[in-house]
């Protein structure tokens, strides 16, 4: 069959929960994608933040293979060597103490959320604690992750979610004081608010969160699922300012392209919340994700992945800070590192179509947004090709 006739044979199959691009990709080489008639792609998206080693890093593919050929499932009745092995270097590089492996981003919320509710059970006894979160936070689509996500459009049609949500705004903590009660066990927020719009905490406020969760024995949750993994800069993005949550989300990155995401948590939360029989998981730390843990965390640090997120990503400022100035419709760039965004006064759709068309893959944040979070193996030159073709788009579309 040609792409054609594969995107209509998708669409007669899959349920229609995304509105796709319309191209059926192939294989991928660096930070390029194919698709199956051999057009090529810069990828300034990389699986929204998954990819971060680039396609094709023989090393990785190499570790999975090998895996593979070895065993890819067991059940958690079992300990596997990729799993004890993953623990210990996402810790070392974490600083947390106590991990547990998940299949998604969504599921380590979802286990986060437990493993709070849990901890202030277990002092009080009661089962009618409240958690704060915010507004224009996205922490995914099961019913617990979606209960936290700030934004009612994703909300509403599944309602009545888990209770007890108070919503407070990022960067306000007299907004957070103002939803905190006695019976508050949690405060959740991405440290950099990544479908929100690109926003990043302040010092201050992670500062000032961390220092009411202190003063309350409320935990601190931060969702480093797409901030994490080295694309601010940083291994996790609280790590600048050096504001240490009590339990922390990662995935994406963390396995560039296998589902895998976990949940950690300082020692105190680990002794004092889930025990044996409070959560599970079929698949979660099975040996072929955690595999891939293992070898992503190696990577990271055997090729300087941080050093060059270092390196390109205020080049990559500067560039956009260059067509914000060229284009009046252009009002703000937003975000930190190799998490960048444009908010338009429009639109952005008709910009992210054509850039398509001119080989360039980006994808929006909200419908005014256009969001870049390309593999963190990228060069000057690729910020260069990128920002060309970009260029030529808002002139011809805008």
């Amino acid at each position: 069959m040609n792409m054609q006739e594969y995107i209509e044979e998708a669409e007669s199959a899959l349920l229609h929960t995304y509105n796709r691009y319309q191209i059926v990709l192939d294989r991928g080489e660096g930070v390029y994608l194919y698709d199956m008639e051999g057009r090529k792609y810069l990828d300034f998206v990389a699986g929204i933040a998954v990819f971060a080693l680039g396609y094709g890093n023989k090393a990785y593919n190499d570790a999975l293979k090998a895996q593979i050929d070895k065993v890819i499932h067991t059940s958690n009745y079992y300990y596997n060597v990729p799993a004890i092995e993953a623990a210990k270097k996402i810790k070392k590089v974490s600083g947390m103490d106590r991990v547990f492996f998940t299949n998604s981003g969504a599921e380590a919320v979802e286990g986060a959320l437990k493993a709070a509710r849990k901890y202030a059970y277990l002092k009080d006894g009661s089962t009618d604690h409240e958690i704060i979160a915010l507004n224009h936070s996205f922490h995914g689509r099961t019913m617990g992750a979606l209960a936290v996500t700030g934004n009612p459009k994703y909300r509403e049609a599944f309602e009545p979610l888990i209770g007890n949500i108070r919503f407070a705004d990022m960067n306000d903590i007299d907004s957070v004081k103002a939803q905190l009660t006695d019976k508050t066990c949690a405060i959740i927020m991405e440290t950099v608010q990544g479908e929100g719009g690109l926003v990043p905490a302040t010092e201050r406020f992670l500062k000032e969160v961390r220092a009411l969760c202190d003063e309350k024995d409320i935990l601190l949750i931060l969702d480093e699922i797409q901030c994490g993994m080295g694309r601010t800069g940083y291994m996790y993005a609280w790590q600048k300012y050096g504001v240490k949550p009590d339990i922390m989300t990662t995935a994406k990155a963390l396995g560039c392209g296998v589902p895998v995401g976990a949940f950690l948590m300082t020692e105190k939360v680990g002794q004092n919340s889930l025990v044996a029989g409070d959560h599970g998981t079929t698949y979660g730390g099975n040996p072929l994700a955690c595999a891939a843990v293992e070898k992503v965390l190696d990577l990271f640090e055997k090729d300087h992945i941080i050093d060059n997120v270092r390196e390109v990503a205020p080049y990559l400022e500067e560039k956009l800070n260059l067509i914000q100035d060229k284009y009046d419709c252009i009002l703000e760039r937003r975000g930190t590192g190799l998490m960048q965004g444009l908010l338009f006064d429009r639109p952005v759709g008709p910009v992210i179509n054509n850039a398509l068309k001119k080989g360039l893959i980006l994808i929006n944040a909200g419908a005014n947004i256009v969001r870049f979070v390309p593999p963190l193996v990228i060069t000057k030159e690729h910020v260069d090709e990128m920002i060309a073709i970009l260029d030529a788009c808002i002139e011809e579309t805008l």
